[in-house]
């Protein structure tokens, strides 16, 4: 870690492997604490730190290492340089990523002259500062408050940069839609970062339609928009005078269901849904199909927290085919061979590595996967980002990468990852605490993520037997499972936590099945070749194994308790 200048492969690409090892975040920690406790960043950066960047991915499923918060982790990219390096490397960097990703979605227009704006949702969560007076906020927040956003890349979208400023979430929810549907003539393409939260903004529009619809007919905007920067702007700039015929348009294609094709009828000139579905996303692509009727769904663009770095070559490949360039004048890449078992977990690495030899961007083989191993301008050297990619083929002679998910996550939603262990973790600990004291023992315990309604919910099922007779148990008390719920949620990361009091993500959910009901799943897996040991359910024939034999189910309507983020300022 003493290096603090990039490598200049190929000429000191040899002795740079040779002195440098590979990290993971539980390496660099050390030093992130230091600076974020007030020493300089030179202890980690050539640079000044202006801003600590979050990200929510677990580091290469180790969770426990970080102590107080599992899944979530700082890490250092363009925004740890100083204010105008930031800015020329930032906009090379990630800014460069993301306008090269919309221009090979452009090809979609017909005209191309004609296109015009984007209906794209974006919010903002300012953190507070660390102990050091530096703010740690997410990467997404960063991008919004670069001053290339807003000079360049908030004119191309419908909503004012009051409403992307908007501290509440509703506020800017509404008036985000409100704004799309006023100048939905003009729209090109509709979407939000990720799927997850654009899907969340359709349903809220399905939820207020009627009321956005009044402001428009009248002129006048709702009275519980307070943010006074945001009601000026959206009265202002928008709402100028009463539009009744608009008011009509947009209630004649949302007062009818179900709204199957309801992207494209309100915004007829969309060419796309710009939104990323790869990873636990994809689980939003058949929602997003029915509400788009036909618009291609775009995932234009690879951006982690640590380096933004690849862009989508064919945006009208299938949504869940999405492959990625890696851009080699952004980082330097190397690459792990992982191997995946029956039940596709990662079987042929270890923390570090256990001497497989990391390769060059260049070598990488069609049909293998792979872990990614970055070193960038900012202070990461062979740093391991925790994400898999498999091969899926090549553009001329550069390697499309296919997004395979993130190394030992077995849950997630929202931002949160919750590995099989903390799940173990977390179910054991309520176990000690509120079964074991009655008696009471697991025949079985699974999970999954439920998204059938939103925001979706954790869900755990349990078969629950006496531990003296070794008989389901039938006389379960409510308060007692309830007590399990907030327990098991209790010892989730911070990115849960932080979810769960947004809204983002609902109670968790204990069903508990009858006698068998593990045997019949267990039966299931094999009949099918793979492990029956899974901890999450990612199948739906197997959740319906389960499913068919419930006898209970319960939820705590309070919050978890404890910190959302380690490093702010108490």
């Amino acid at each position: 870690m003493a290096c603090h200048q990039a490598p200049q492969p190929p000429t000191s690409e040899r002795p740079f492997k040779k002195r440098v090892p590979v990290v993971r975040y539980e390496d660099i920690k050390p030093y992130v604490y230091r600076i974020v406790s007030g020493e300089p960043s030179s202890v980690l950066c050539s640079e000044p730190n202006t801003d600590l960047v979050r990200s929510s991915g677990t580091s290469g499923g180790a969770p426990e290492a970080l102590s107080i918060h599992h899944g979530e982790k700082m890490s250092f990219f363009a925004m740890v340089l100083s204010r105008s390096r930031m800015e020329h490397r930032y906009g090379s960097g990630k800014m460069f990523v993301l306008r090269t990703g919309f221009r090979c979605c452009r090809h979609l227009h017909a005209d191309q002259e004609k296109c015009g704006k984007g209906m794209y949702l974006m919010f903002t969560f300012p953190g507070n500062p660390t102990l050091s007076g530096l703010p740690v906020h997410s990467s997404g927040t960063a991008y919004c408050y670069s001053s290339h956003f807003k000079d360049h890349d908030i004119h191309r979208n419908t909503s004012p940069i009051e409403a992307v400023y908007c501290p509440d979430v509703k506020q800017s929810m509404y008036c985000q839609l409100l704004c799309g549907l006023i100048d939905r003539r003009i729209v090109d393409h509709v979407g939000g970062a990720f799927a997850h939260g654009f899907v969340k903004g359709v349903r809220f529009l399905e939820d207020n339609w009627e009321e956005m619809c009044s402001n428009i007919r009248t002129g006048h905007l709702s009275d519980w928009i307070t943010h006074v920067p945001l009601r000026d702007a959206s009265s202002h700039r928008y709402l100028k005078h009463p539009d009744p015929a608009l008011a009509d348009e947009i209630v004649s294609e949302c007062a009818g269901r179900p709204w199957d094709g309801i992207l494209r009828r309100l915004w007829p000139g969309a060419r796309c849904i710009l939104t990323i579905v790869t990873g636990s996303m994809s689980q939003y692509i058949p929602i997003l199909e029915s509400y788009g009727a036909g618009l291609p769904i775009v995932s234009h663009s690879y951006v982690s927290t640590e380096c933004a770095a690849g862009i989508n070559l064919r945006p009208l490949d299938p949504p869940s085919r999405a492959s990625y360039a890696l851009l080699p004048n952004i980082a330097y890449y190397e690459f792990a061979e992982v191997k995946l078992g029956v039940d596709d977990k990662v079987q042929g690495t270890t923390d570090n590595f256990g001497g497989v030899k990391l390769v060059d961007l260049m070598d990488v083989k069609i049909g293998r996967c792979y872990e990614l191993v970055i070193t960038t301008f900012a202070g990461l050297y062979r740093y391991r980002v925790g994400d898999l990619f498999t091969v899926s083929g090549f553009y001329n002679a550069t390697p499309l990468f296919l997004f395979s998910g993130r190394h030992n996550v077995a849950l997630n939603i929202d931002f949160e990852c919750i590995t099989e262990e903390d799940l173990l973790k977390a179910i054991s600990q309520a176990y000690e605490l509120h079964l074991r004291p009655l008696g009471y023992m697991f025949g079985g315990t699974t999970a999954y993520a439920d998204i059938s309604t939103l925001p979706g919910h954790y869900v755990l099922f349990w078969e629950l037997v006496r531990a003296e007779s070794n008989h389901i148990a039938s006389d379960i008390d409510r308060t007692v499972m309830e007590k399990c719920c907030l327990t098991v949620e209790g010892c989730f990361d911070q990115m849960y936590r932080k979810s769960r009091h947004r809204g983002s993500i609902r109670a968790l959910e204990i069903r508990v099945v009858k006698h068998g009901a593990f045997d019949a799943l267990m039966d299931f897996f094999v009949s099918r070749g793979a492990s029956p040991s899974h901890q999450a359910i990612r199948s739906e024939e197997a959740l319906m194994v389960l499913e068919e034999r419930v006898s209970g189910r319960f939820f705590n309507p309070e919050t978890p308790s404890g910190p959302v983020y380690e490093y702010e300022r108490k």
